[in-house]
């Protein structure tokens, strides 16, 4: 099968709503991304998110609540104790954070979650949650991106009204990673057999990975029941161990989000892009990420704007020119 062919069989089994087999997705994550068959590939993965999002985008907003040194030191992140970039912790207040969801909230943001370091209180992040939701009207959703927690934890999550929970095995877990993978499988099951969605990304993708690792990544989410995927790049942080190897290409990036769109079918109808790709958007992702507070892919302290000038209004206006209406809830 040549990989014309394998993009129109891949674009046939979206359609019908299938996830895409392993073997298949290495294959078109060998397709060059700058080649015909690269553009094909991205066409056919835009005109699958026409038929199952129906052209509809969303925004997520990640509050980074605490910049703090955290002992976990991930090879990439610029929050390792190790690497010596935090100097001073400082974290939002309540009133801070209840702020940026409500100003979140006007702009259309759909899905709002609130990041922490591995070790922050679980009891103060649902305690904050619960006031958000008291004191933040609005048609969005409220999510956490946390440590390690159990099912008990998952069923007080519920409690406090959140509806969903980013969390993913990611990718050379327990290498680049001080993590134990199977403490985080753990917690994937713990939301599995919650109420709660997962959303879930490939991530952090650079260009030490294999074909072979990103399909495997990819599954792993849609094992776990992901409602939402998609790819987040590793971003080169200076003084970091990985932050001498270079980024992706833009078109590499946009590739293999693209494939996510054609892998999922439709068990994840939203495919996310992140750091926020035009290329991307073109090619299949209908969701992408304004960040404020602690960032761990950057050096900067904490941010009371936006990561890199990215925001609601720019969102919105990558996504019309790509054909998307933005919608704060989900039809």
């Amino acid at each position: 099968m040549n990989h014309l062919e394998l993009i129109q069989k891949s674009k046939e089994s979206a359609l019908s709503g299938k996830t895409l087999d392993r073997e298949s997705i290495i294959a078109l994550l060998e397709i060059d991304p700058n080649s015909e068959a690269g553009e094909k590939l991205g066409q056919a993965a835009r005109e699958v998110a026409s038929a199952v999002c129906k052209d509809r985008a969303y925004l997520w907003a990640a509050i980074g609540l605490d910049y703090s040194p955290c002992p976990m030191n991930c090879n990439y992140c610029s929050l390792g104790e190790k690497w010596g970039i935090v100097k001073e912790s400082t974290e939002f207040s309540e009133d801070d954070a209840i702020a940026m969801a409500r100003k979140y909230v006007a702009a259309g943001v759909r899905w709002i979650v609130l990041r922490t370091t591995q070790f922050y209180s679980l009891d103060r992040l649902i305690g904050l949650a619960e006031k958000i939701k008291k004191t933040v009207p609005g048609e969005y959703e409220l999510g956490v991106n946390v440590g390690e927690f159990d099912e008990q934890t998952a069923q007080r999550m519920m409690e406090a009204e959140l509806e969903f929970v980013y969390h993913t095995l990611r990718l050379r877990e327990g290498i680049d990673t001080s993590f134990d993978p199977n403490a985080r499988l753990a917690t994937l099951s713990a939301v599995k057999n919650s109420p709660l969605k997962l959303v879930s990304l490939v991530e952090p993708i650079g260009v030490e990975h294999t074909n072979e690792e990103i399909a495997d990544s990819f599954l792993t989410a849609m094992e776990y029941g992901a409602v939402v995927t998609g790819g987040m790049a590793r971003v080169p942080v200076e003084g970091t161990p990985l932050g001498e190897l270079p980024a992706m290409s833009k078109e590499r990036f946009a590739q293999i989000v693209a494939i996510t769109r054609l892998a999922a079918g439709a068990s994840a109808p939203d495919i996310c892009v992140h750091p926020a790709s035009e290329l991307a958007v073109e090619w299949g992702a209908n969701v992408v990420v304004v960040e404020t507070g602690a960032i761990p892919r950057d050096t900067c302290t904490s941010l009371k704007e936006e990561w890199n000038g990215f925001d609601p209004d720019t969102a919105k206006q990558w996504f019309h020119a790509s054909g998307y209406q933005v919608f704060s809830k989900e039809k």
